[in-house]
């Protein structure tokens, strides 16, 4: 496998907006390329939404500069966060400099563009430069994500490689589709540490992701420590599936999470798993059970088999306890209770025990997400459900969710037959799942969240999320394999325009992704659906 390349990191988020322009500059004139030396601009995942080309290209060159106006410490953190990217293959100084001139790449935040939204963004490429605008910082951040794309896929290398570094002629006005694009990462069956969570981090923004899900509970391990509950973490964390040591998050390291979260610009939405799938809980205070007695810790794969204790006073504790020291830290809008598979909680209990976990997310300024489980009960206002039956799910449990979405209930959608990174590709797949079934590229690709679950109001989706559940899945390269080059796809569904999404096109781009991915020292799965490149 090739060199995994280290994404240089921001160290803040970036969350200011200044003003104005969009000429181009920094760097020395330098002779256009030839076109058929670039991409094409549209040639990129996900899919813009408007794409211009023509006119001559630009060639970065030992003169370019990166710049980006005065005052915005935001557009400076992304630029240098762009010339660490470029810097280690071109072997180009490319500064980062408020200094004006003709040429180089230009970033700069817009303040009268209210058409670009807050992560939408403006590329302009000529001979003279890029310049790319928005008006916020997460859209200046994503067409930086476009622009590494139009450059040969060799500028994702650590090491010096030959250029030339050519980008097309033309624009791009691009703005998502969906507000909410996620991916969630297991951190419970098997955990993973801060650094492995880091690089899906990176690996997720090249494609516009803007939410990380973190599935920090389940019988197998709970993966965050709770002052007011130590064993949870110290003792419920002290395994995973197949045995091992587990190991869980301090508060500290949650946090280097979210912050570096935050410096992609996504945002973490964290989960506790409730009322089923709480063995790790129920082992490490006895008193959460109804019948006072801990049972041992949990190593294999089964589901439905624990439940918190509804009636009981403690357990509410225990919910108000963990939901505070946990909203706590966490700055993003969301908080995930689960609520699936609970086979031992009778429906009154659950529907009860849901009414209150509710409320207690409210009560510390959270917006309340769970699995569509969730509309078996009595959503809250604002509520989100997500959404991951099949599409073999019957209609009566399809009609209970699209009837809770007419009534306010807003949607992820995460079609386990579609979604799902733990499925396998096919039955030779040596990692992965299939209970869902077999989900080879196309089939993760080929659906349209907007109109997938009948009778459900086009306006109640928010976006779509693209769950890694870890029961076979422990390393880096295991994730890597079942997620790419499937989470591109779901980047692309949650991002682009719905007249955009055609599988014989994408597959082209998809293609070309690879060696992309390869410089990134990716270790995709090398579908026969997909005419890869050449490496």
């Amino acid at each position: 496998m090739s060199q995994r390349r280290r994404i240089p990191r921001l160290f803040a988020p970036l969350l200011l907006v200044v003003a104005v322009g969009a000429t181009s500059i920094a760097a020395a004139p330098a002779a256009a390329e030839p076109a058929a030396e670039a991409r094409p601009l549209g040639q990129v995942i996900p899919a813009p939404a408007s794409v211009s080309e023509g006119g001559s290209s630009y060639a970065l060159t030992s003169r370019t500069r990166i710049r980006v106006d005065d005052e915005s410490r935001e557009a400076r953190r992304i630029g240098s966060y762009l010339a660490d990217i470029l810097r280690p293959s071109t072997g180009f100084p490319l500064p980062v400099t408020d200094w004006d001139a003709r040429d180089g790449i230009r970033l700069r935040l817009d303040s009268e563009d209210d058409s670009l939204g807050d992560e939408g963004y403006r590329l302009e490429s000529g001979r003279h430069g890029v310049t790319i605008s928005a008006l916020k910082p997460a859209g200046l951040f994503h067409g930086v994500q476009t622009l590494r794309q139009l450059l040969p896929a060799s500028v994702e290398k650590d090491t010096r490689q030959q250029g030339p570094w050519v980008v097309a002629g033309g624009s791009i006005k691009d703005v998502p589709r969906y507000g909410y694009r996620g991916a969630m990462l297991d951190v419970s069956r098997h955990f993973f540490s801060v650094d492995k969570v880091k690089t899906y981090i990176d690996q997720m923004a090249l494609y516009k992701i803007n939410k990380l899900h973190l599935h920090l509970t389940d019988d197998q391990g709970w993966r965050i420590a709770i002052d007011s509950w130590p064993r949870l973490a110290t003792y419920g964390g002290s395994t995973q599936v197949g045995g091992g040591p587990g190991g869980y998050y301090t508060k500290a390291e949650y946090k280097e999470i979210l912050r570096y979260a935050a410096s992609r610009h996504l945002e973490v939405v964290p989960e506790m798993d409730i009322p089923g799938h709480t063995n790790a809980a129920l082992a490490s205070y006895a008193e959460l059970n109804c019948n006072g007695v801990a049972p041992p810790l949990y190593t294999g794969t089964n589901v439905g088999f624990s439940s918190l204790c509804v009636p009981k006073d403690i357990t509410y504790r225990f919910l108000d306890d963990v939901v505070r020291e946990i909203a706590a830290m966490t700055p993003g809008k969301y908080f995930h209770i689960g609520g699936d598979e609970a086979h031992s909680t009778p429906h009154a209990d659950y529907v009860t025990f849901m009414d209150k976990a509710q409320a207690i997310v409210g009560k510390y300024g959270k917006t309340v997400m769970g699995w569509h489980q969730l509309t078996g009960g009595n959503p809250v206002e604002g509520a989100v459900a997500q959404y991951w039956g099949l599409d073999r799910t019957s209609a009566t449990e399809k009609a209970q969710v699209a009837n809770a979405a007419k009534n306010g209930t807003k949607l992820v959608l995460s079609p386990a037959d579609r979604a799902y990174l733990d499925m396998k590709y096919d039955k030779s797949t040596p990692l992965g799942l299939n209970w869902a079934g077999y989900v080879e590229v196309e089939r993760s690709y080929d659906w349209n969240p907007g109109n997938y679950l009948p009778g459900a109001p086009a306006e109640s989706v928010l976006g779509v999320e693209a769950p890694m559940w870890s029961e076979t899945v422990w390393t880096n390269d295991q994730v890597e394999y079942m997620a790419f080059p499937r989470l591109p796809g779901i980047a692309e569904l949650g991002w682009s325009p719905a007249a955009t999404h055609d599988w014989d096109t994408y597959k082209v781009r998809l293609a070309a992704q690879g060696p992309r991915m390869s410089a990134l020292g990716i270790d995709y799965y090398r579908s026969a659906q997909v005419p890869w490149a050449a490496e």
